[in-house]
C-alpha cells in the first residue's frame, strides 16, 4: 500500500490502523533547533482525542504522544521526528459482524476489491484514527509558523443548516474551544449541539463545514504550475475523512458574481505597502499566496455509520442488514477542526521551507 506520505520538504509519513496496537508517525525534514513545546502539542492532540464530550464517539483513548527520535534536550536534531500513539481502548469485536458485510458508504468495498484483504476492525487503514497523527505533525509545523508570525485557527461554521450568523473571520482558539460544538457563537453553538443530539437520538447522523482563517501568511508560497498552493491544500484536505467539498474565498458564491464586482482591486494601506480591497481571491493568486487572510470552507459528510438498520450485501451478493455497533460520532465537525488546521499547517510549512529555498538573491 502507498500513499502514506504527505509533503515534499516537511513530509509526514503515517502507519498504523485503528484497533491495531498502536498509530504513529515520522515527520522528516524538520529544521534542527526549534524549541519544540511537547505539552502544547500533547494539547493539540487532545483537541482531536475521542471522548471528550457528549457530542462525540465515547471511546476512551488518551492519545498519549510518545516521542521516540528527532529529539534532544528538548530541542529538534534535524533528524526524523518518531512518534507513537498507543491503542488502549480496543473493542475488535463490535466488528465482528462486519466481516464478510460491506457497510454503505465506507471503503470496505473498495478496500476489498483492491487488495483482496482487508481489516475490518473500524476500517483498519482507512478509519479517521490515522488522522490523530496529522495532528502531531501539524502542531510541530504550527510551532515553526509561529515563529515566523503566521497564525490560523478554524471553528464549526454549520450543522446541517444551522450556521453562524456572518461571513469567515479569525476567531482565538480558546474562544472556539469554548463550546462542544467548536462553534464560535453562542446562540449558534446551541442550537447545533440540539441538532446534533436529536440526531444520536434517532441513531443518525449529520454532515456541515468548518471555516479556516489563516493571518500573517506572507506573500510567495506556492509554485506553479503544479504546485500552486491551491492545488496543495486541496490536495490535503481531500485526503481528510468525510470531506466532500473545498471552497476558497468566495467559493461557490463567487460564481454568482460578476468580475467587476469579484475582483479584488489592489491598493496601498497606511504604510504603503499592497493590499487588495476585497479578499474572493481567499488570500491566493495566480497559485501564490497574496499576503492576505487565507480562507477557507471545507464541507463534510454526515458520518457513514448508523445506529439504525440498513441494508447493503456481503462479499458474496447476499442481501444483509447492518446495524452499527460500538462508539461513533454522530457528527464528525467537533473532532474535525483541528484536523482542518493540522493539514493546513502541513501544506504552509512545506510551501514556507521551500520558499526559503527558492526567494531571490538580494
Amino acid at each position: 500500500m502507498s500513499g502514506n506520505s504527505f509533503g515534499r520538504v516537511f513530509q509526514l509519513t503515517t502507519f498504523g490502523e485503528s484497533h491495531g496496537p498502536a498509530i504513529g508517525g515520522i515527520v522528516d525534514g524538520c529544521p534542527a533547533g526549534l524549541k519544540l513545546d511537547l505539552a502544547r502539542v500533547q494539547n493539540e492532540v487532545n483537541r482531536r482525542r475521542p471522548g471528550q464530550s457528549a457530542l462525540t464517539t465515547q471511546r476512551d483513548e488518551s492519545d498519549q504522544v510518545e516521542w521516540l527520535s528527532g529529539l534532544y534536550n528538548g530541542q529538534t536534531t534535524g533528524a526524523p521526528l518518531g512518534f507513537l500513539i498507543r491503542n488502549k481502548d480496543q473493542n475488535p469485536d463490535d466488528y465482528d459482524h462486519l466481516a464478510r458485510a460491506f457497510r454503505p458508504s465506507h471503503a470496505d468495498y473498495t478496500y476489498q476489491k483492491k487488495y483482496g484483504i482487508r481489516d475490518h476492525r473500524g476500517g483498519g487503514r482507512s478509519s479517521a484514527r490515522e488522522t490523530a497523527c496529522r495532528v502531531v505533525a501539524g502542531a510541530v509545523a504550527r510551532q515553526i509558523l509561529e515563529h515566523n508570525g503566521i497564525r490560523l485557527s478554524a471553528y464549526v461554521e454549520r450543522v446541517q443548516d444551522i450556521a453562524v450568523p456572518y461571513g469567515p473571520k479569525y476567531v482565538d482558539p480558546e474562544i472556539i474551544d469554548g463550546h462542544p460544538t467548536r462553534c464560535p457563537d453562542h446562540a449558534t453553538a446551541a442550537a447545533m449541539q440540539e441538532r446534533i443530539e436529536h440526531a444520536r437520538t434517532e441513531g443518525d447522523t449529520v454532515g456541515g463545514a468548518i471555516v479556516l482563517v489563516g493571518q500573517g501568511i506572507p506573500v510567495g508560497l506556492g509554485e506553479p504550475v503544479f504546485e500552486k498552493f491551491q492545488a496543495n491544500l486541496a490536495k490535503a484536505m481531500w485526503s481528510l475523512p468525510a470531506v466532500k467539498s473545498m471552497e476558497i474565498g468566495s467559493g461557490i458564491a463567487g460564481t454568482y458574481m460578476n468580475g467587476s464586482k469579484h475582483n479584488d482591486r489592489w491598493t496601498v494601506d497606511k504604510n504603503g505597502l499592497p493590499r487588495t480591497e476585497t479578499n474572493h481571491s481567499g488570500g491566493i493568486q495566480g497559485g501564490i499566496t497574496s499576503g492576505e487572510e487565507l480562507v477557507l470552507r471545507i464541507g463534510f459528510k454526515p458520518v457513514s455509520t448508523l445506529m439504525k438498520p440498513q441494508e447493503s450485501i456481503d462479499a458474496a451478493g447476499n442481501l444483509v442488514v447492518i446495524e452499527g455497533k460500538g462508539r461513533h460520532d454522530p457528527c464528525v465537525l467537533p473532532r474535525a477542526v483541528p484536523l482542518v488546521e493540522a493539514m493546513a499547517l502541513l501544506v504552509l510549512v512545506d510551501h514556507w521551507l521551500i520558499n526559503r529555498a527558492s526567494s531571490p538573491l538580494v
